[in-house]
């Protein structure tokens, strides 16, 4: 039996919201279809924000949201995407599917997309094809409340205030898409560039995102910090960054074939799980690069591209990036999501890629029809973590399971505590053959009732638009509480929450 041990009384950190943050780039079916519809489709919407989907995201209680890409950030003129829309520029998505880009979802429009979620706002900017002029214009135009020819234009297109923006990111991936470029050279850009993000409101200043490595890349951690945080100045301007990303997505085949997102063998289901777990390595090679340049840990890590990338669905644009969610989606996301809480004295920012019909998304859309993942409920159970602190646990009886070359932890967890003293307990089941009996002991509260739900099925369960209940988190109620401990047996292929006050 494993047990595990929450000594509640140890705060170890405090979980960040924005851990639990998306990522909306205009890449297939994400924003167009998916979140945007325009104000004169037939599908409900607000504003063109399709009711469905931002009521199910509100409910699941998104923190933040990521725009415009992704590699699409590094070819995005925000101009483009400013007034009358029969007026705006069309262009070719040269990355995503070689299709037309209208611009008719630009600044305004994701803004009011924030604003119905409720969510804090972190936009892209364009650094591998943008000028410097570009990027402070379009902070000018989004932030200033007073008068300037951005302000003014702002003014002109129907905006009197400014908007918030609580992240920027000075350009993505330029190791890659966004430029092909040095460590180096990026971090010499970089210092340039986040110059000129201003704050024009000092009460909400714009925290600043580096670019950072893809996966084990701590060269570029190493040369990027050399340049932009040993700075003699950095006690006053934070070595010109808040936070540095990273990108990580969890591929179970090689890169050309990456495997398929629904039918997979009990081997696939254990590397893909294993190369979920590579995360926790992965973060803690970064941090020890971050830690000899910043030992007061005064700068996050963003981990603002992450979860699976599979081949994607028979039939589909192969640039649309759509692929379906499986229960395997759910454990790769619980596995992520516990590393993420059990690092947040350093993570303090994480976007699953992407939203709706890319990659990992927690919705799919198929025109007047939507679905909610398996990776949606693990999200709306975890939201109980965000804003709480991060307490000690401990588990025994933990052993290692899978196939002769990629092994795993049985059970995956971490543990909060609400401001309101309710212990949040989330627990990940990764055997595909055993069930898993677990007690719980707490240090010293005393339990006056347990609350829980469950999220299972077959290992390659997945939502239908015919059967968008398949896989749904359903009350779970098969739980004792006897001598201070909670008693249970989680079945295989699961994840669970439990509330315990």
């Amino acid at each position: 039996m494993a047990k595990l041990f929450i000594n509640e009384k140890e705060i170890k950190g405090h979980i960040n919201p924005e851990i639990y943050g998306h990522f909306s780039e205009h890449l297939g079916r994400c924003i167009y279809e998916g979140l945007y519809v325009g104000e004169d489709s037939d599908i409900p919407n607000v504003n063109g924000m399709r009711k469905d989907v931002v009521e199910a995201l509100k409910e699941m209680q998104i923190p933040l949201l990521r725009w415009p890409g992704g590699c699409f950030a590094d070819e995005y003129h925000w101009k483009d995407g400013i007034g009358p829309k029969e007026g705006r520029k069309k262009m070719i998505n040269t990355h995503w599917g070689g299709v037309v880009e209208d611009n008719s979802f630009g600044t305004h429009e994701f803004f009011e997309l924030c604003e119905q979620l409720g969510c804090k706002t972190y936009v892209n900017g364009n650094v591998g094809s943008g000028t410097v002029q570009e990027m402070s214009e379009w902070v000018e135009y989004m932030t200033f409340d007073g008068v300037s020819p951005m302000a003014d234009l702002r003014r002109k297109n129907g905006r009197e205030k400014p908007w918030r923006v609580d992240y920027f990111g000075v350009g993505n991936e330029n190791w890659g898409c966004g430029g092909n470029m040095t460590p180096d050279h990026y971090a010499n850009l970089y210092r340039n560039y986040q110059t000129y993000i201003r704050h024009y409101d000092n009460s909400a200043p714009i925290k600043k995102i580096c670019g950072g490595a893809d996966t084990e890349d701590i060269n570029w951690t190493k040369k990027v910090l050399e340049t932009c945080f040993a700075s003699p100045h950095k006690k006053e301007n934070h070595g010109f960054m808040d936070e540095l990303s990273l990108h990580y997505y969890t591929v179970p085949g090689v890169w050309e074939h990456k495997g398929s997102a629904t039918d997979f063998t009990d081997d696939e289901w254990y590397v893909t799980l294993k190369k979920a777990y590579r995360m926790d390595d992965l973060l803690n090679k970064h941090f020890a690069i971050m830690d000899q340049y910043d030992p007061d840990k005064e700068i996050g890590m963003s981990v603002d591209e992450w979860g699976c990338w599979f081949d994607v669905e028979p039939g589909t644009n192969p640039g649309f990036l759509y692929q379906q969610n499986t229960i395997r989606d759910a454990l790769v996301a619980c596995i992520n999501l516990n590393i993420f809480n059990k690092k947040c004295d350093r993570v303090q920012l994480a976007c699953i890629a992407q939203m709706v019909n890319v990659l990992q998304a927690v919705i799919l859309t198929e025109g007047e029809k939507m679905v909610k993942t398996p990776t949606y409920h693990v999200f709306h159970m975890y939201k109980y973590h965000q804003d709480a602190d991060l307490v000690a646990s401990v588990m025994t009886g933990n052993r290692e399971i899978g196939t002769e070359n990629d092994k795993v932890p049985m059970l995956s967890e971490s543990v909060s505590l609400s401001s309101d003293g309710t212990i949040n307990v989330t627990i990940g089941n990764l055997s595909i053959e055993e069930d898993a009996p677990i007690e719980i002991a707490l240090a010293e509260k005393k339990i006056s009732s347990v609350t829980a739900s469950i999220l299972t099925g077959r290992k390659d369960a997945y939502n239908t638009f015919d059967d968008p209940e398949n896989v749904t988190e359903k009350e779970f109620t098969d739980h004792t509480v006897k001598d201070g401990l909670i008693s249970f047996t989680l079945p295989k292929n699961s994840v669970i929450l439990l509330r315990i006050r």
